[in-house]
């Protein structure tokens, strides 16, 4: 265990330049963009080139560039994101308020990738090269290939209109219904998790078919191990460390796969809000919901970096 501490302080301590070197690198994005802030601030109002000026200068906008990303990083560190140009409230309420859907939607849809990718890849590394395995390799390289929106289109017309299984969109909330939050999220979820659940089904068959061909696995079921034991104890345990390191990649496309699936659902999450805030030209907004998406990937990445060193214990002696 201290072995492990270690290693987490020293992976906590690498994070602060990335995040730095994230927050310098959207700063300067939004600043030499075509948004100007003091416009969108009175978009629709005329305002006055005084006016403009005013609200430039009380908000720091002619300040020395290096000064007022000193001043956004300060901000960011008390948890200020800015104000929304559009309904003059605090950007870190609209996140707060769209970002628990969110995080429902991707790791619902992480578990549900998870699931089909473990029981479809040791299905297939089981029958290798029999039918059940080439059954799948063909429907993991058909999902590859599958754009996300492409299935929630297929999924809402078939699904939802023709068989009236599943709303066509909108958001329950799971406080007032849990029966309604799994017929509004099952398809929004399915549609972000089956590309993701076909990379991985092929990852995982790959593994498990490499460990299957180890000593230690013939030796085990030669003893007279059942095999389903062999698997599941030790297996699986080795096999799902390279997995493991793609599943920490694959958070990212579910984070900006939510994006185009809740605006094709009509769910009130991040991706929305970010869409919202770039038609009606709120960049304070998009820039809070791109701080929190990446702040977001990097917090994921690092859990996975911990199950990594739990799962693979030689990993932790070569690098304690």
């Amino acid at each position: 265990m201290i072995a492990v501490a270690r290693i987490l302080l020293r992976r906590v301590a690498l994070l602060v330049p990335l995040l730095l070197g994230i927050v310098l690198f959207v700063f300067l994005v939004m600043r030499f963009s075509d948004v100007d802030p003091a416009s969108a601030f009175f978009q629709g109002a005329n305002p006055t080139p005084e006016q403009l000026h005013d609200f430039r200068e009380e908000h720091g906008l002619l300040d020395p560039l290096p000064v007022r990303y000193l001043h956004f990083v300060g901000d960011l560190l008390h948890g200020d994101l800015g104000t929304s140009a559009l309904t003059r409230a605090p950007v870190a309420d609209q996140v707060t308020t769209a970002l628990p859907l969110t995080l429902q939607l991707t790791f619902l849809g992480l578990g549900i990738a998870v699931v089909l990718a473990l029981a479809a890849g040791v299905t297939a590394a089981i029958h290798r090269d029999r039918l059940p395995d080439q059954i799948i390799r063909v429907v993991s390289l058909t999902g590859v290939a599958a754009p996300g929106f492409w299935l929630a289109l297929l999924m809402i017309q078939y699904l939802a209109v023709d068989l009236g299984w599943f709303p066509t969109g909108g958001y329950v909330n799971p406080a007032d219904s849990v029966t309604g939050w799994l017929r509004t999220m099952t398809l929004p979820a399915l549609a972000l998790s089956l590309p993701v659940a076909a990379q991985l089904t092929r990852i995982v068959r790959t593994a498990v078919v490499e460990e299957l061909d180890k000593d230690y696995v013939r030796t085990a079921i030669g003893s007279g191990l059942p095999p389903h034991v062999v698997v599941g104890r030790n297996v699986l345990r080795n096999a799902l460390i390279n997995p493991l390191t793609v599943l920490g990649l694959r958070v990212g496309y579910l984070l900006g796969g939510a994006v185009v699936i809740e605006t094709i659902f009509s769910l009130p999450g991040m991706g929305k809000l970010m869409i919202d805030a770039v038609k009606n030209g709120d960049p304070a907004v998009v820039q809070g919901v791109v701080l929190t998406t990446a702040a977001g990937f990097v917090v994921v990445n690092l859990v996975i970096d911990v199950l990594h060193l739990l799962v693979n214990p030689r990993l932790r002696d070569t690098t304690a």
